[in-house]
C-alpha cells in the first residue's frame, strides 16, 4: 500500500488482530502456522504486531492455513454485518490505485457477474430466487432504486448493497440518466 494511505494502519490492525485471534482459536503456535502456511515465522510475528505491509498472496496462504476466508483476515473484528466488509485490501504505489473488498457471500455452486443498464423510467423485475441465493450490487452511474419485499432502497453511484434474493425484488431507474451497475448473483 502506498504510504500516504490513511486506511493503511486500520487494515493492518485488523489483519494483526484477526490473524492472532484465529491462530489462537486454531490452537496453533506461530511456528506451526508458519509451517502450515509456508509464510516465515518472522513475517507472521510482524503481521501480528501490525508492523508489516503484507501481500494479498501471503494473506491468502495464511487464510488457507487457518481454514478461513481471505475476508476474515481484513474485516474489522467488531463488524456487526459480516457480509459487508468495505475494507481497503490493496493500494498501489501511485495514489488512486486501490482494491476494496466490498462484500462477501458464501456460494454453494457459482457466482454470476452481470453488467446491467437501466434507462430512465425502466425496471427489471426478476422472479425470486431459491433459498440461499443472494445478490451483490455496485452502482457505477446514476441512482438505482432497489425494491426488496416492501422496502425501497436507493443505491447511488459509488455505493453497494447486498441482499437475500429469495424475496420478491426488483430494480428501477427513477432518475434522468441511465443507471449502470454490476449485479453478482451468488448461487
Amino acid at each position: 500500500m502506498h504510504k500516504e494511505n490513511p486506511h493503511r494502519a486500520s487494515v493492518l490492525q485488523h489483519v494483526s488482530q484477526n490473524v492472532r485471534r484465529l491462530r489462537h482459536a486454531a490452537d496453533l503456535s506461530q511456528t506451526a502456522l508458519a509451517e502450515k502456511s509456508g509464510v516465515s515465522r518472522r513475517m507472521l510475528v510482524a503481521i501480528e504486531a501490525g508492523e508489516k505491509n503484507v501481500s494479498l498472496s501471503t494473506l491468502d496462504r495464511v487464510a488457507e492455513a487457518l481454514e478461513v476466508a481471505f475476508s476474515d483476515l481484513i474485516q474489522a473484528p467488531d463488524a456487526g454485518d459480516h457480509s459487508r466488509i468495505n475494507e481497503l485490501a490493496w493500494a498501489g504505489d501511485i495514489p488512486g490505485s486501490k482494491a476494496v473488498l466490498l462484500a462477501k457471500a458464501t456460494a454453494r455452486r457459482e457466482v454470476e457477474l452481470w453488467e446491467m443498464h437501466l434507462a430512465p423510467g425502466d425496471r427489471y423485475s426478476p422472479d425470486p430466487d431459491p433459498d440461499g441465493w443472494s445478490v451483490q450490487l455496485f452502482v457505477f452511474e446514476g441512482c438505482l432504486t432497489l425494491l426488496v419485499g416492501e422496502e425501497e432502497k436507493r443505491v447511488a453511484a459509488g455505493e453497494f448493497y447486498m441482499f437475500a434474493s429469495r424475496h420478491v425484488h426488483g430494480y428501477r431507474n427513477d432518475g434522468d440518466v441511465t443507471v449502470r451497475f454490476v449485479r453478482n448473483v451468488v448461487i
